[in-house]
């Protein structure tokens, strides 16, 4: 080890160089040979360092010529364990150098961390490409290129330069070989693997290497996850290329180009550079944001569909004949109402709903029907087009076939370290780690019985708040009663005991909803990690399905609560259903006259909207300001740090960073499908948030994370699965809510059946609806004939009346339902089975027709595996040529009949029509067998 020291700079740099053992001398001679070109060119970088001093905002290591592939951090904490922990980091250091790494140690200026700076040189690389499968290009696209929309010039504002959106040319690419290095083209070794591909591959050797000590005194331990949550290091990270707000003539400054053409705000209009996000992110991260932004572009629809439905009521206001009688003093003026709960609520008249009639009705109105079915009919059309969008960028980003590659190949190292047993692979018949039958299952029971109880704790706090509610009903009904709220201006007559609750006990599920929400993350990271599963993918899969379990129940449920069971296990006067049974006295709610379809739609604006507002500033505000205090507390102001310095004091994503970013849109995805037949502006809603998501979630990935390491992935994952799910429920929610939540089906109901004479009118809806109950028939323990009676009851006030279909008093079968409730509930029945099976029909036929992938995608990677196979064939043929123009391999032709010598498979269609240069025909064979061959394989 060399000791450097440059006072100009005050840096302390270590340079570890790359010794290796003698007993691995022989494993690492085939990648111990560098290129001259690559010799001359770091022996001239070097002789330039040692006259110019290296850059403090440089990304390459002292001698100005090796890139920084990787960071890893510590400090000298003087802990108790401080001389165990720097066993580890040596002996994890001295593993890395046996892999081939290239180290450097930089110590910061202020009794700072200390950086080590990792460098893969090109041996590594080529060793772990050919091991990871990457896919690298080998000849340029000959596909022509899709045609331009005719009105391209109208789209011309919301387009960036094509050197952003193109960052690399269209290629044809392979499964990069080792063994066939010289098939590839490759000009420069420096460039010919991108940093997010080489800071995956230092990452994968970085999450597998042992820190074990030598003597074997202790069990193996490896990976850079164990010694970061054991405190060895404190961080490990790649480097961003440059400074997000200035271009670095030196690097790549994709970072730059990200910012100044992405994450700001002011591009909010702008298509997203999707291949630039994914050369400098990663295929997992480009993933993302084609999804978000896809989501964004679909709302746009379904936002203005939703618009015009509301505008339907709005323009439709003076036609609610049902709220003028609400209002009407002659009708809703002398209808009594029976009290809504047994202490401290008295009775009240139907006109005292007046406001909150109006304004269901411009939610409740015919279009909502529309709305509903045209919003069955949009997510199928948004999944299936999805689909088609993620195959697309599925060839265009080489994750063609990835899905096989890593369950294969990326195991987690957790389970390689916690599976003791091992069995031969009867594919690969290699020896490999797995978990028995036994173990897989005591795990598994103890996942789902945790589950359970977590959902069960979530839901005795919805039970919680649903015995708040019929509480805090009877105290705004006291309050209100004293204090009347119609002195106070503009909002006093709006405000009701309904109202009241509906609003309080709202913002109490969100506040309870947060709540949960912090509990969550560890108890499902901590059930996942206990089931220990094999791969990354499934790892993800899992971990999202019980977090998205979690949310559903959390976030949902109240909804579900209003939506479905509220008003609908009443009784009726003298005979009310309790909560808890009748000691606690708790009467279950009853819907207002108006019925529970504002109060749904008030209870899905305040989580939607709350949820998303206090999420963006969230992720906004929290990185900014850890990212400030950190700056502030590491190092002077005005001072200028190095590019690992300032990356250092970043934040980092998060082992759930990522998937709190879709989690966070598919519950609000779930909020625009589930119950959007109550809330037809949830789309727009939806659309506002989004657009500023989408520059938001950029912001935060370019300014204020460290650079995540590059990971690759074919699709959004269990995601998918999820949406799925949820398109399938909202169906059925959304038939269920118009059915029984609204009043569509009685107002249809009365309109053709009950209705008085043939004129075509919905007068007298709202006396049909009430049913009549004689106060004299409460029992005289009942606390409502002993409530306070308003000023205006008169002892000339005998019945009362309640939302309900029951025949009245005196009628043979008085009290129990009567005839209308059954006609209403058979056709309430009626329309969800015909609303689905219109819905399912048209939805199956909608994805029978689209193809999941595009015919251009299809025929694009039968092209790129045909020119593969000629290529490859055209390669081997060379190499044969070589080596018998060489002599070095004897060679004796074969017969036409014969052959045995060669596979047939690695013979070019090109040799028998004659395309290749000079004369080459040692190797007869059948041109049509070949191209009978080369058909099966396309």
């Amino acid at each position: 080890m060399n000791l450097l020291q440059d006072r100009a700079e005050s840096d302390v740099l270590l340079e570890m160089e790359n010794t290796r053992d003698p007993a691995s001398a022989d494993d690492n001679n085939g990648h111990a040979q560098v290129s001259a070109t690559r010799e001359e060119s770091q022996a001239a970088g070097r002789q330039e360092t040692e006259t110019e001093k290296p850059s403090k905002d440089s990304i390459f290591f002292q001698d100005g010529v090796r890139r920084i592939d990787f960071i890893l951090s510590y400090t000298d904490d003087n802990a108790k364990d401080w001389k165990k922990k720097q066993e580890w980091r040596e002996a994890f250091e001295a593993n890395l150098k046996k892999e081939g790494m290239e180290l450097e140690l930089s110590e910061s200026d202020e009794r700072g961390p200390y950086f080590v700076k990792i460098h893969a040189p090109w041996e590594v690389l080529v060793k772990y490409a050919d091991m990871l499968k990457v896919k690298v290009p080998f000849m340029p696209s000959d596909f022509p290129s899709s045609r331009r929309s005719k009105v391209e010039w109208l789209l011309k504002p919301f387009r960036l330069p094509e050197h952003i959106m193109n960052p690399e040319p269209d290629c044809f690419t392979t499964t990069f070989d080792k063994e066939r290095i010289d098939f590839f083209p490759i000009q420069d070794q420096d460039t010919f693997f991108p940093p997010s591909t080489r800071n995956r591959i230092v990452y994968h050797i970085l999450s597998r290497c042992s820190y074990s000590n030598r003597d074997g005194s202790e069990k193996e331990r490896k990976g850079i996850k164990q010694l970061l949550s054991n405190g060895t290091y404190t961080a490990a990270f790649p480097l961003h290329d440059c400074r997000y707000w200035l271009r670095d003539e030196c690097s790549e400054s994709e970072r730059y180009s990200l910012y100044h053409h992405w994450a700001r705000f002011l591009s909010f209009y702008k298509e997203q550079p999707l291949d630039l996000v994914r050369k400098y992110y990663g295929e997992k991260i480009g993933l993302y944001f084609a999804w978000l932004g896809f989501y964004t572009e679909m709302l746009v629809g379904a936002a203005v569909v939703g618009l015009i439905c509301f505008l339907f009521g709005v323009f439709t206001y003076k036609n609610n004949i049902w709220s003028k009688e609400i209002c009407d003093p002659t009708i809703g003026g002398s209808i009594v109402m029976c009290p809504l709960c047994d202490v401290n609520c008295t009775y009240w008249k139907l006109s005292s709903t007046c406001a909150s009639s109006w304004q269901s009705h411009l939610f409740d109105n015919s279009a909502t029907v529309f709305f509903a079915i045209f919003m069955g009919i949009w997510v199928t059309l948004f999944l299936e087009f999805w689909k088609r969008r993620q195959a697309q960028l599925g060839y265009e980003w080489d994750l063609v076939d990835f899905e096989e590659e890593q369950q294969l190949l990326q195991l987690r190292p957790e389970y390689e370290m916690k599976c003791k047993h091992r069995r031969r692979n009867p594919i690969t018949q290699e020896m490999e780690p797995y978990m028995p039958i036994t173990s897989k299952f005591a795990r598994t029971c103890l996942s789902s019985a945790t589950v359970l109880f977590w959902v069960a704790l979530i839901i005795a706090c919805i039970i919680g708040v649903i015995a708040y509610r019929l509480a805090a009903y009877a105290a705004f009904a006291k309050i209100m009663k004293d204090s009347p709220t119609s002195q106070l201006q503009f909002v006093g007559p709006l405000i009701t005991p309904q109202l009241a609750t509906s609003i309080t006990a709202s913002f109490l599920n969100f506040i309870i909803i947060m709540i949960l929400n912090v509990v969550y993350e560890r108890v499902a990271i901590w059930i996942t990690d206990k089931e220990i599963p094999k791969t990354h993918m499934e790892y993800e899969n899992r971990l999202t399905m019980k977090m998205f379990l979690f949310q559903f129940v959390n976030f949902y449920s109240a909804c579900f609560y209003v939506a479905f069971f509220k008003g609908k296990f009443v009784g009726y006067p003298g005979h009310y259903t309790y909560m808890f049974g009748g000691w606690r006295k708790l009467r279950n709610e009853e819907c207002a006259p108006g019925g529970c379809l504002m109060e749904l739609t008030t209870q899905l604006v305040i989580i939607m909207v709350g949820k998303q507002l206090c999420g963006n500033i969230q992720e906004v505000l929290l990185p900014w300001l850890r990212n400030l205090w950190g700056r502030h507390k590491a190092h002077s102001p005005g001072s200028i740090y190095c590019r690992w310095e300032q990356d250092h004091d970043l934040q980092a994503l998060s082992q759930l960073g990522l998937f709190y970013e879709y989690l966070e849109m598919v519950i609000q995805f779930g909020f625009i499908t589930l119950f959007v037949a109550s809330f037809p502006l949830a789309p727009l809603l939806a659309l506002f948030n989004n657009i500023v998501e989408v520059r938001v979630d950029a912001w935060k990935f370019t300014t204020q994370l460290r650079r995540p390491v590059a990971a690759k992935a074919h699709s959004i994952g269990a995601w998918e699965e999820i949406l799925n799910g949820v398109a399938v429920l909202s169906v059925v929610t959304n038939a269920f809510i118009v059915a029984f939540t609204s009043d569509m089906i009685p107002r249809l109901v009365y309109y053709y059946v009950y209705r008085p004479g043939d004129a075509p009118t919905m007068e007298g809806y709202i006396a049909n609806s009430l049913s009549i109950f004689k106060i004299s028939d409460f029992p005289p323990n009942d606390t409502s004939i002993r409530s306070e009676k308003p000023a205006w009851f008169k002892s000339s006030v005998t019945i009362c009346r309640y939302r309900d279909y029951r025949y009245p008093p005196g009628h043979e079968n008085q009290y129990s339902h009567s005839l209308q409730f059954w006609h209403i509930l058979a056709a309430k029945l009626a329309f969800i089975i015909i609303m689905e099976h219109v819905v399912f029909i048209v939805k199956f036929f909608v994805a029978w027709m689209i193809p999941d992938i595009p015919e251009e995608v299809t025929a694009r990677i039968k092209r790129e595996r045909y020119h593969t196979q000629k290529k490859l064939h055209h390669y081997e043929l060379e190499k044969l040529r070589l080596q018998l123009s060489e002599g070095s391999t004897p060679f004796h032709a074969p017969s036409p009949g014969d052959r045995s010598s060669l596979d047939p498979a690695t013979l070019p269609l090109d040799v028998a029509e004659g395309e290749t240069e000079g004369e080459v025909s040692v190797l007869p064979y059948d041109s049509t067998e070949e191209k009978e061959t080369l058909a099966t394989f396309l």
